[in-house]
């Protein structure tokens, strides 16, 4: 008798047969054409039960995992020859709940897809397992403040800064990237202070022209100007008694710099228009994603005022610095947007909890709390999965490109200016800037890539 499996069909079908994982084919209509014994003794189905079945029976009542092999199957642009790590639960012939994990690979002939080859081991007892350590850890385990979600290093010591800028009056300086949750650090601080029974009102500066800025924040009396018919208290009084949180501070020109600058010294305001000050008791927090440093040198921001607002700084840390939170940000997340959209969802896939770790997130928790309100609304069973995800999330991407694409570090962003200013001082001659600049012409080269520096009409 021939051992070797790869020349003997019946041979090949019994080592099918005694693996313990299951495994199935199904053809381009997405139909069970064959099941293994390992399937039957997972699922309790046996193959005559299912043969020629479509396989929604790996769906399950709310479902998604092997669901999505239907729409593959009809359209398999977007995951080449195959889905991995789907993951999936699904009823068991006499109703207990199995957890499975497994592998789909599509079958082609030439271009066209005829069918897919599946396996899938249970999980349950592990996942099972998993929930009760994971629910004992979450006993004793402070997760966040506020609004703010985080277990990481980075974001305990936010938390630190956080409580200890609440326990003072002390004006507070909070940086960081686009997204990072600047105003949720600015609440926390307020609602944990003396003042949480008071206004906080947030404005950014960015989005409101000069003029109406001056009249926003200080008030303004009746004729002041065109339109000024009547009398504004502006923000600085509504908040007096709380806080009043100025977001993207470093957009702030130089004479309104100069009159904030005096309400934090003398904490009393002058309408526009108006002939007298009026006193405030107003805690200021303000934040900024840019290089406020590089301002002060170019002269954009008067150096008296970047020191005062400075008092304090908290740096809020990007995402992809505290990749060690996304699983709680995620859990936390989909359970609200399931909440507010009616969903009953139980979280994410493994396989998209690794695909989102895979993304460097470049709009921060911003771009998360987006991407993963996308998913709530079409997740399909109940959990999130890949194909769940937006596209720009759930396609791979290379490392190299990811860090293209990753915002600069405040650092990274003063040395490409300072190559830029070396670059044109030197007449974009690299010879002589690199030298200038006391380093290699490879490494000029190198860095000028990595910052995305061309010659003018390159």
């Amino acid at each position: 008798m021939d051992l070797d499996f790869r020349r003997s069909p019946a041979l090949l079908a019994g080592v099918l047969d005694a693996m313990a994982d299951g495994l199935f084919t199904v053809d381009a209509d997405g139909r069970f054409v064959s099941w293994s014994a390992g399937a039957e003794r997972i699922t309790g189905y046996r193959e005559d039960e299912v043969r020629g079945r479509p396989c929604e029976l790996l769906e399950g009542e709310n479902c998604k995992g092997f669901a999505s092999l239907r729409d593959v199957l009809a359209d398999p642009s977007d995951v080449g020859d195959g889905i991995l790590n789907q993951e999936c639960k699904v009823l068991a012939k006499d109703g207990r709940e199995l957890y499975l994990h497994g592998n789909v690979r599509l079958v082609r002939e030439g271009d066209r897809v005829v069918g897919a080859i599946g396996t899938f081991a249970d999980l349950t007892s592990f996942v099972l397992t998993h929930q009760r350590l994971h629910q004992l850890e979450d006993a004793g385990r402070v997760r966040g403040l506020g609004r703010l979600v985080g277990e990481s290093p980075a974001m305990q010591a936010v938390f630190r800064a956080i409580q200890l800028a609440a326990r003072t009056e002390v004006t507070v300086l909070v940086r960081g990237e686009s997204g990072t949750g600047k105003e949720l650090c600015a609440r926390a601080i307020h609602d944990a202070s003396e003042r949480a029974t008071k206004p906080f009102l947030a404005v950014n500066c960015a989005a409101i022209p000069e003029a109406l800025l001056e009249s926003e924040l200080f008030g303004h009396r009746r004729g002041a100007f065109t339109g000024a018919t009547r009398d504004q208290p502006g923000l600085f009084r509504a908040a007096d008694g709380g806080t009043l949180f100025l977001d993207e501070i470093g957009e702030l020109s130089p004479h309104l710099q100069l009159k904030l600058l005096r309400v934090l010294e003398t904490r009393h305001v002058r309408p526009v228009g108006g002939d007298s000050e009026v006193a405030v008791d107003v805690r200021i927090v303000t934040a900024t994603h840019r290089d406020l440093e590089a301002l002060v040198r170019e002269g954009a921001m008067r150096e008296d005022f970047f020191y005062r607002i400075r008092v304090f700084e908290i740096v809020m840390p990007p995402l992809r610095e505290r990749v060690a939170d996304l699983p709680l940000l995620v859990d936390h997340l989909v359970a609200d947007f399931a909440r507010r959209h009616g969903r009953n969802l139980r979280g994410v896939t493994r396989d998209a909890m690794q695909r989102m770790r895979a993304y460097p997130w470049p709009g921060n928790v911003r771009e998360l709390r987006n991407a993963l309100e996308h998913a709530v609304v079409t997740a399909g069973g109940d959990r999130v999965g890949v194909l769940d995800l937006p596209s720009e999330v759930r396609r791979p991407r290379t490392k190299s490109a990811a860090a293209l694409e990753r915002p600069l570090s405040e650092r990274e962003q003063r040395e490409a200016r300072r190559i830029r200013s070396a670059l044109e001082a030197e007449g974009w001659h690299r010879a002589r800037t690199a030298d200038r600049l006391h380093t290699s012409r490879m490494t000029l080269w190198k860095k000028m890539r990595r910052y995305g520096i061309t010659p003018p009409g390159a």
